[in-house]
């Protein structure tokens, strides 16, 4: 048992100060108190740029060395790790990069690029000496558990990392509750559960409290699981964190179960979302089947992206019709929803509506004159377009003598996010948690890591905060939702002349910081190579 040391200071020696210094303190006494003064806003880094020849712009991400150039590197422990000894080249080159857009023209130029992720043959941490964090925030998604399962047991069985931390209940935790220690036999269980066992919470963060604890506990590495507003909050301690000089990797691993983040192909817990929403839709079409003039509704996740609406429906062919937050509609009037559900009734006897909750908002507050509200991440908070599209689908029917309707209203929304991760996603959170810790290993920091364009890359923070992802109503497979479900489109002429996808804009300058930069180099430097997606064919 470890016995307490106690430190006695000695007796401060009263001295009597004179008359005038008496009063000094008297005025001062009544005088209001000094206010703390806040932590000083870090001034954001510079954008790591390297170009190349034929219009190659590498985005690189910071590395310890930027703002520490003394760090010292040691060799990667996997060159001895018996279960990569078959593997050839398993180490990444260091020039390999991997393209954000793989679809180009004859002449057009090579573009953006990003860091390749994976195993470095140097590492910026003594492996043994390591302490990593855990901690995940905002909403629920099937796979946090797994996510944080291949973090804990990667660090320890790649890396012989002995002490990771699980920070409890969001970014508070940090600063307001214990943390937890775990190990590959406490977590070896945890991806068979939904939900996440650190806990979560939602927005609050205070960023100076963070970093002095991560900086109190001696903390090397965080990684941090959550979306946009997450991702936001860790490019703020990845900041404070270079401000103070600290050797701590600040990594994050995106989540949204909208897979509405910008850039990645897309995000863990997004295909079992999908599988799920299908036995609601299975439901809703059995019991709309079964009665006269059945109509089911299924309200699904999709708060200004309606992608998982989109893909249930494609993979169900049993939707009539998919109102998604991209595409606007409307109820009454020649071409309007009801008509279209009127029509479709007297044709086939039933019909099932797929809604993304996102969807008609604008609609829902004109008609009940109701003002914007927003929770604690600063997300409006969303009015029940099920319950209200229900509701005005009956008031129309009833107008109707001799047409009676039966009505099923189906909203599966939490219990899609709380189901634990399906293989495909336990192989994809397995992949991202490695390549995240390799990242951190070889001294990257203030990145997220993720697939573009079926290869894992390296991301800084700023480009998959910046904007969101959206379902682009003039892309092919919105119109293979329209040619699936043949429901109208609902839009007029501005609709879709305004609804183009963004071009965004392509870094011009070139500049290279810190010597993990990546240098100019030969158009053969990067291969670009990738899979297509789905939508391309």
């Amino acid at each position: 048992m470890e016995t307490a040391t106690v430190v006695v200071a000695p007796a401060p020696v009263a001295i009597t100060p004179p008359p005038q210094q008496k009063l000094m303190e008297l005025k001062s006494s009544f005088a209001p108190a000094a206010k703390p003064s806040p932590a000083r806003k870090p001034k954001p880094a510079k954008k790591k740029l390297a170009g190349g020849s034929g219009g190659y712009v590498l985005e690189d991400v910071p590395h310890l060395t930027d703002y520490l150039p003394e760090l010292k590197s040691y060799p990667n422990p996997l060159q001895d790790h018996p279960a990569y000894s078959v593997v050839k080249q398993y180490f990444v080159n260091p020039d390999d990069t991997v393209a954000k857009k793989i679809v180009v023209h004859k002449g057009s130029a090579r573009g953006t690029h990003f860091r390749r992720a994976g195993p470095r043959q140097r590492v910026y941490f003594p492996p043994g000496e390591v302490k990593a964090a855990i901690v995940t925030c905002g909403g629920l998604c099937p796979g946090l558990n797994t996510v944080i399962r291949e973090l804990v047991c990667g660090l320890h069985d790649m890396y012989g990392v002995g002490s990771v931390l699980g920070i409890e209940g969001g970014y508070k935790g940090f600063y307001a509750r214990n943390t937890v220690e775990l190990t590959p036999r406490s977590v070896n269980d945890i991806h068979k559960r939904g939900g996440t066992v650190l806990g979560t919470s939602r927005g609050g963060q205070d960023t100076a409290k963070i970093v002095d604890s991560i900086q109190d506990r001696g903390i090397d590495q965080v990684y941090i699981i959550g979306g946009d507003g997450t991702q936001k909050g860790a490019a703020s301690i990845h900041e404070e964190v270079r401000r103070r000089g600290l050797r701590c990797a600040v990594v994050g691993v995106p989540k949204t179960i909208d897979n509405d983040i910008a850039v990645i192909d897309k995000s863990f817990g997004f295909d079992t979302a999908v599988e799920e929403a299908q036995r609601a839709i299975s439901a809703a079409h059995v019991e709309a089947e079964s009665a006269e003039n059945g109509v089911g509704v299924v309200k699904l996740m999709g708060r200004n992206s309606g992608f998982i609406a989109m893909y249930a429906t494609l993979a169900s062919r049993d939707v009539d019709c998919c109102l998604i937050p991209e595409s606007p509609f409307f109820l009454e009037g020649k071409g309007g929803l009801l008509e279209f559900v009127e029509r479709r009734l007297r044709d086939n006897g039933h019909m099932v509506i797929v809604v993304a909750e996102g969807a008609g908002q604008d609609l829902i507050a004109r008609s009940m004159r109701l003002a914007d509200t927003h929770d604690a991440s600063g997300n409006k908070v969303l009015l029940d377009v099920g319950l209200w599209l229900s509701q005005k689908i009956k008031e129309h029917f009833k107008r109707k003598p001799g047409f009676p309707i039966t009505l099923k209203y189906i909203d599966p929304t939490y219990m899609i996010r709380a189901v634990p991760s399906n293989a495909s996603d336990n192989v994809y959170c397995t992949l991202l948690a490695h390549s995240a810790l390799h990242g951190a290993m070889a001294g990257y920091t203030g990145f997220t890591v993720a697939p573009v364009n079926g290869r894992h890359a390296y991301i800084p923070f700023y480009r998959i905060t910046e904007r969101q992802n959206k379902v682009v109503i003039t892309d092919r497979m919105w119109a293979r939702v329209l040619c699936s479900t043949n429901q109208p489109c609902f839009l007029t002429h501005e609709d879709v002349e305004g609804a183009g996808q963004e071009e965004e804009e392509e870094p011009h300058l070139p500049l290279v910081e810190g010597e993990n930069a990546l240098v100019v180099r030969s158009p053969s430097m990067c291969n670009g190579n990738g899979h297509l997606c789905s939508g391309a064919a």
